[in-house]
């Protein structure tokens, strides 16, 4: 993304219907806040995915029975704020993070900003792409594939700008939104595509969608394209989530994201992916802005996506995680 734009101007929309961000976040609600003010919440898995129910039912005389379950329940909302406050964050920068464990379908979350996407949004303009493709009873032509190959294997913004419009544009994504599930994002103004506005949490949703086993608008081939295309980054773009893979091949699937921001001279890094660790699936959003260097922010998500999947650690034996990230390549996208 060209560092020098025009300051974001709110645009009039009408409401969105309002969506559960998942059945693995279908149970929120606030449980602290930090000295600076970041807030982070208590997510529950759904009871269907083998979690325990967020109530339990009252006995005739009114007195609810104790579930067994619920108090042996692992507070994963408490384990991530742990694990990010003891990441070392600049004074100033801001990071969220949200983790979802494919298997169990539990799930963790910590900050509810909005941050600017910068190229994570890429994945999110292809999953445009495709739904319209589907609806449209055709395949991506040649053109759109070459894009889609440069725009998330490359994070080619050139590309990305000709899909953006092909969507059309922010109207076109918050569209793809809406049936997508994503509640909390907002498509950048005019071609400005990089500065769309998202959650940790709808990041997760948004990934869901793609690497999931559930329902989802994307078809079965639609995602299996996604999935492959972000298998396959540039060697000078794998870092970030894929620092708490267990290694090699296969361990992971991403696409990041960043800038700096010509009004303030920082950096927004982001990351989203797939990773395996310890032999289990997990979905990893970071969001981070603020940090003064771009290897600083790859340091930040790093060790956050680290911190998300240690949430994990201990479950079936699983080891805590470990990894290290690839240095970033130094332009924005």
């Amino acid at each position: 993304m060209e560092s020098t734009r025009a300051r974001r101007r709110r645009r009039a929309r009408p409401p969105r219907r309002r969506a559960l961000l998942s059945a693995a976040l279908a149970t929120v609600a606030v449980v602290g806040a930090t000295a600076a003010g970041t807030v982070y919440v208590t997510a529950r898995a759904h009871p269907g995915a083998g979690a325990v129910s967020s109530a339990a039912s009252a006995t005739a005389d009114g007195e609810a029975p104790v579930d067994s379950a619920m108090e042996a329940a692992v507070d994963r909302d408490a384990l991530l704020a742990r694990a990010i406050e003891a990441v070392p964050v600049a004074d100033g920068t801001e990071v969220s993070v949200a983790v979802l464990d494919l298997e169990s379908g539990e799930s963790a979350a910590y900050g509810t900003a909005a941050f600017d996407t910068a190229s994570i949004v890429k994945v999110d303009i292809l999953a445009a792409l495709l739904l319209d493709a589907q609806d449209a009873g055709r395949a991506l032509t040649a053109g759109e594939q070459a894009y889609a190959v440069d725009m998330i294997g490359n994070s080619d913004n050139d590309a990305a700008s000709a899909l953006w419009r092909t969507i059309g544009a922010a109207q076109g994504l918050d569209a793809a939104n809406e049936r997508l599930g994503l509640t909390a994002t907002e498509g950048g103004d005019g071609p400005l595509w990089g500065l769309t506005r998202t959650t940790a949490a709808d990041q997760l949703v948004l990934l869901r969608q793609v690497f999931g086993a559930g329902d989802s608008p994307l078809s079965g081939a639609s995602r299996t394209y996604l999935r492959e295309l972000m298998g396959g980054i540039a060697a000078d773009q794998r870092w970030g989530v894929s620092a708490a893979a267990d290694g090699g091949d296969g361990s992971w699937a991403l696409k990041n994201g960043w800038l700096r921001r010509s009004t303030t001279g920082l950096w927004v890094v982001n990351s989203i992916g797939r990773v395996t660790a310890g032999g289990h699936d997990r979905l990893v959003a970071v969001l981070s802005r603020g940090s003064a260097t771009l290897a600083a922010g790859v340091s930040l998500t790093e060790a956050a996506a680290r911190a998300a999947v240690s949430v994990f650690a201990g479950a079936d034996g699983e080891p805590a995680a470990a990894g290290g990230g690839a240095a970033a390549d130094q332009k924005s996208s």
